[in-house]
């Protein structure tokens, strides 16, 4: 890859995204370079394919399709793999699109979402030759499958992070969070620990948590208008720190932020690469280290080291990038205080895997 230093870091971020894209030969199944006359041999020992499926945010949604697809670019890169993704677009497919790569005997295929657990886990029954990852798929016990992997993160723990840092950034007193649908998990987790984390920080802080539970799984990620308009109703009411979550929707309430000169903070990516409409206002991302996670379970699937069960990834807040000078050294250390001892275990969220 050429010379990036004269690049700032959105374009960095958008060109390291395209060439990979380009590397991968991949834009839909039916579109990509591995055409129907010239697939790839993936029932060959020596040939690694690995294949996404994603939910129907988009492989470019600037959130957790996005980064898992990196993961999987990574291993493209580092292990040699042929890749290739298909985005979901109504998730009566999910298993279609599934069967599709393992059916051609791709090594690996990769589930993106919450939503595609119960087909994920169906297809590894279906399937016993093919490796799953299920990215935010928890697998209950007494449900693991030897060729499934669900791959966990600890969104408490992060969303703790960013509200704890919001009620100490915030000058009215007043934070928000616009966030997709609380029937999903990992969504719903990010909301209860910025809850916890903002009341811990500062117990008199006046938050309000919002989910877009009025459309179907379909909508809730994929509705950047209803984030940026419910954004911008909290700040009308005096909110000055907004938590973006959710795909696209999210984006739209950091954009929303941005436009009124508030605070935003985005969420499972460094969101300062990925929406760069809100990146003069993005105090922080409530992060988990999506691409690492996918690769790092790539890789041991490469080596005849899968695992199965539940993968736990990492978890935490990325940096304030241009609005460093604005956070106070106490509330940084306050920030890597809690980090730390969220990690130990010296603070507990209390926060249950999924909504009692």
């Amino acid at each position: 890859m050429s010379d990036n230093r004269g690049l700032s870091g959105s374009a960095w971020r958008k060109a390291r995204f395209t060439a990979l894209c380009l590397m991968a030969s991949a834009a839909t199944l039916g579109s990509s370079a591995c055409s129907k006359s010239n697939k790839p041999d993936c029932s060959s020992p020596e040939v690694f394919c690995v294949g996404v499926v994603t939910d129907v945010g988009k492989v470019d949604d600037k959130s957790f399709n996005q980064s898992s697809w990196e993961g999987v670019l990574k291993a493209k890169k580092d292990l040699g793999a042929v890749t290739q993704y298909i985005e979901t677009t109504d998730p009566k497919d999910y298993s279609k699109n599934i069967a599709t790569f393992a059916e051609e005997k791709y090594d690996v295929v990769v589930t993106v979402g919450f939503a595609l657990g119960e087909t994920t886990r169906a297809a590894a029954a279906q399937f016993p030759d093919t490796k799953f990852i299920g990215v935010d798929q928890f697998q209950p016990p007494g449900s693991e499958k030897k060729n499934l992997a669900g791959l966990v993160f600890p969104e408490d723990h992060a969303g703790y992070l960013v509200g704890a840092l919001a009620a100490l950034t915030s000058k009215t007193g007043k934070i928000g969070a616009v966030l997709a649908t609380d029937a999903v998990p990992p969504v719903w987790r990010y909301g209860e620990g910025f809850k916890v984390g903002a009341k811990a920080a500062k117990p008199s802080i006046d938050l309000t948590v919002v989910y877009h539970n009025d459309v179907g799984i379909d909508k809730t990620f994929s509705d950047p208008e209803w984030g940026k308009t419910t954004a911008l109703s909290m700040i009308d009411k005096g909110v000055d720190v907004v938590f973006g979550g959710g795909g696209k929707t999210g984006n739209g309430a950091l954009i929303g932020a941005a436009s009124k000169g508030v605070y935003g903070i985005g969420v499972d990516t460094d969101q300062y690469f990925t929406v760069p409409e809100a990146q003069k206002y993005l105090l922080s991302s409530a992060m988990k280290l999506l691409d690492e996670g996918v690769f790092d379970l790539l890789k041991q699937a490469k080596e005849g080291k899968f695992p199965s069960g539940n993968s736990v990834g990492k978890a935490g807040n990325a940096p304030y990038h241009d609005l460093a000078a604005q956070v106070p050294d106490d509330v940084k250390s306050k920030l890597e205080g809690m980090k730390k001892d969220l990690q130990s275990g010296a603070i507990k969220t209390n926060v249950a895997p999924t909504k009692p």
